[in-house]
Formats: C-alpha cells, sequence, structure tokens
C-alpha cells in the first residue's frame, strides 16, 4: 500500500479500535494489577519500528544500550519487509520479525501470522518508536508484554492505558537521543553511545560494485520516500547542479542512487543532464553495494532520507539538504557533515502534521539555491585537490538539457 492510503487507513478505521482497546487495557489492568517495575534483568525485548528506514538505523545506540545492559537478552526487532536489508546488516539483533504491507490484504494475513511469532516470543519490555502510528498502538497492546513503552503526543490521551511507561516526544532532540530516553528508564548510561557503523559489516566481504571505484566519484540521492515526499529538493535544481560539478569536476564520475521505486524520477534527472560521466544506478543496488559505494564516495549529496543516514553512519562526507525536518533532529554537528537549511515559518514541521501545511508546496526547499549548494561541493573539493583551475573550468559548463525530458520531471 501506498503510504497516503496506510494513513486513511489508520486514521478511519484503526484509530477508533485502538480507543476502545484503550478501554479494555484500563479494565483489565485494574483487575490485574501486573507488576511493571523496570529494576529486573529482563530476558525478552522486543523494539517496533515499522516505518523510516533512517529511523531504524537512528534506532541502533538504543540497541547497543539495550545489549549493554542486557547482554544474554533476547533482542528482536518489529517492522516491515521493506526495511529487511538494513535490518540483516544490525549485527547486535538477534532477530527479526516483519510485515508485510505492500497490500491490504497481505498485511491482514501477515498480522496474524506475526501476532502469533511475537505471542510466543512472550516479550517483557515492548518499546514502540512509532510516533503516529495508531495501528502500532495496538500491535503494542496485542503484544500482552508486561511492561510496554511508547510516546507521548497532545491529543493521544487514549495511548495511556495501552502503554505502561510514556515518554514525551521532544522535536528540538536529536532522534537518537530521543530513542534513548527509553534506556534511560531502564537506568542505562547512555552519553557515549553512537550509531553503528554499517560498513563494518562489509569489511571481510568482497562485494562486487556495478561500478569502479578506483575513480573517484561523487553520490547523489536526489529522492525521498513517498513517506514525506516533501523533502526533495527540486528536480531541477539537482539537474542544473550536476551539469555543473559534472563540468567542472571532469574527472569525477557522478553516480545516483535511488530504490526500485524511485527509478523513474532518478533515471529522467540522468537523462536531463546527458554528460558521459553521469550515471543513474537506481534500483540495481543491494544494501551490502549501496552501503560500500557511500562509504568510498568522494563526497556525497542528500535530500532528507533513508541512504543520507547510511553516510551518518560510515561517517562519509555529505552535504544534506532540508527543510521540513531540522537538521539538529539529526546531530548533524559532525566534522564530515554538512548541512544546507532554511528555516521558513512553519519549518520544521515533519513532527507536527501528518500532511505537511504547504500541501506539498515545500518553500523550504526550494529557496535552497543551486549555487548555495555548488558553493559547498567547491569548498569540499578544492580543498581535497581535485580541482586546480576552478575559473577555467567553470567557463565550460553548457546546460544542455532535454525540454521534454524536464517537463516529465517537473511534474
Amino acid at each position: 500500500m501506498k503510504t497516503q492510503h496506510q494513513i486513511f487507513v489508520d486514521k478511519l478505521l484503526v484509530k477508533p479500535f485502538a480507543i476502545g482497546l484503550n478501554l479494555l487495557v484500563r479494565f483489565v489492568g485494574q483487575l490485574l494489577r501486573p507488576d511493571h517495575s523496570l529494576d529486573k534483568d529482563f530476558e525478552r525485548i522486543l523494539i517496533c519500528k515499522f516505518k523510516g528506514l533512517g529511523s531504524i538505523l537512528q534506532s541502533t545506540p538504543l540497541i547497543a544500550a539495550l545489549r549493554s545492559k542486557y547482554p544474554n537478552a533476547k533482542i528482536i526487532y518489529l517492522s516491515t519487509a521493506s526495511n529487511k536489508a538494513l535490518l540483516e546488516k544490525i549485527e547486535i539483533l538477534d532477530e527479526y520479525v516483519l510485515l508485510d504491507d505492500q497490500s491490504f490484504i497481505k498485511l491482514i494475513f501477515s498480522f496474524a501470522k506475526t501476532w502469533w511469532k511475537i505471542l510466543r516470543f512472550r516479550p517483557q519490555v515492548y518499546i514502540d518508536l512509532e510516533i503516529y502510528s495508531n495501528f502500532s498502538t495496538v500491535m503494542t497492546a496485542f503484544s500482552l508484554a508486561n511492561n510496554r513503552f511508547g510516546y507521548y503526543l497532545t491529543g493521544s490521551e487514549y495511548r495511556l492505558g495501552i502503554y505502561t511507561h510514556m515518554m514525551f516526544f521532544n522535536v528540538q532532540t536529536p532522534i537518537s537521543k530521543i530513542y534513548l530516553q527509553f534506556a534511560s528508564l531502564l537506568g542505562i548510561e547512555t552519553d557515549e553511545i553512537s550509531l553503528i557503523d554499517l560498513s563494518q559489516s562489509l569489511v571481510e566481504n568482497n562485494i562486487p560494485l556495478p561500478i569502479d571505484t578506483e575513480t573517484p566519484y561523487l553520490i547523489i540521492n536526489p529522492n525521498a520516500s513517498d513517506l514525506r515526499v516533501e523533502r526533495r529538493w527540486p528536480a531541477l535544481h539537482f539537474i542544473l547542479l550536476i551539469q555543473q560539478v559534472a563540468t567542472i569536476y571532469s574527472d569525477l564520475n557522478i553516480y545516483l542512487i535511488g530504490s526500485k521505486s524511485e527509478v523513474l524520477q532518478t533515471d529522467q534527472i540522468c537523462n536531463a543532464v546527458n554528460l558521459p560521466n553521469v550515471l543513474s544506478l537506481a534500483g540495481k543496488t543491494t544494501m551490502d553495494q549501496l552501503i560500500t559505494l557511500i562509504k568510498k564516495a568522494t563526497l556525497m549529496i542528500s535530500n532528507d532520507t533513508g541512504p543520507m543516514h547510511i553516510a551518518f553512519s560510515c561517517q562519509s562526507p555529505i552535504i544534506c539538504l532540508f527543510g521540513p525536518c531540522s537538521p539538529d533532529h539529526y546531530s548533524t554537528q559532525l566534522p564530515n557533515i554538512r548541512t544546507i537549511y532554511k528555516k521558513v515559518y512553519c519549518s520544521p514541521c515533519v513532527h507536527e502534521f501528518i500532511h505537511p501545511p504547504c500541501k506539498g508546496d515545500n518553500k523550504c526547499m526550494q529557496l535552497i539555491s543551486v549555487d548555495e549548494v555548488l558553493e559547498q561541493v567547491n569548498q569540499y573539493l578544492t580543498h581535497h585537490h581535485f580541482l586546480q583551475d576552478y575559473e577555467s573550468n567553470v567557463s565550460k559548463v553548457v546546460y544542455n538539457i532535454d525540454c521534454h525530458i524536464l517537463g516529465i520531471v517537473k511534474r
């Protein structure tokens, strides 16, 4: 199912059920009076995050914190099938359980199978990292875990019965720190815990790559998932930027990346650029290949989406384009990360609205100019001695954009 369809079903059908379920859970809780104390040596912990490859990656410090206090515990992750490739890379997990949400019918059948797996696991601690999902709230109650952690939002008082321990979701705090608040509830010191390095899982593997990584190259990610499409910098901006960079730094190759669902968007941009050292790899890479490509890249340019977080994990140099979400939400003060952010009046809106107030007319991203991004690229590449005669090469830039292709991209 498309994300917008999932949101519609979640609000129209699942929320009323969750409200009624809350009353039942409260009644049973008053009747049975279970012990919700946290000063125990837990053996079975389940973490749930359905949406957002980047969010799952940002939850790895929480997993590491739990592993540090409960080294013998079995920790499993509940997510959707689209995140399987990433979860396989998180070696500190014992197992993962996946829902198939490709269609409504598949979700129903997958739900029954997944629920049975959770009941057999008998989690003692269930940590729900979803913020807005009523479905995730229902799944939390159905887990029958004695300790159920979740986030408190204004207007969601009905969750106060389903969750036994609730945490305020502070949008001014880096997301990994927000997730780590649950570790703090369990008495775990979290100051020195950071993202896992995904590239470490590939050290001993000879990953075959679709390109020659001996020639220096840039990675560009012009996409953002349909969870928040307004995070995309305009396609025309990417086209103009790539044409300039590819011409000025002709010794560098430029590779565009994207998932299988983003092939059309990515290929249109690549075809509009129409230069020999620019190639689209959208839909052509495995997770291992994507991690390796990002790790070995000279520089990466990306919207705020999953591959950006992979670059954070691999400590790769990256220029991040932010608008609907604040860069402060992702601890972007590290030396290898450069950010460009236009804080217009309604930004950041991601954690305040399910549907953005601009209705997709993302002025915050449109206000980021090609020149601003190019300046950041120049500062990094010239500092690393990729160009000796910048002014001479700038004069060689010629815009050659197929108007027909451009018309498709702009729509």
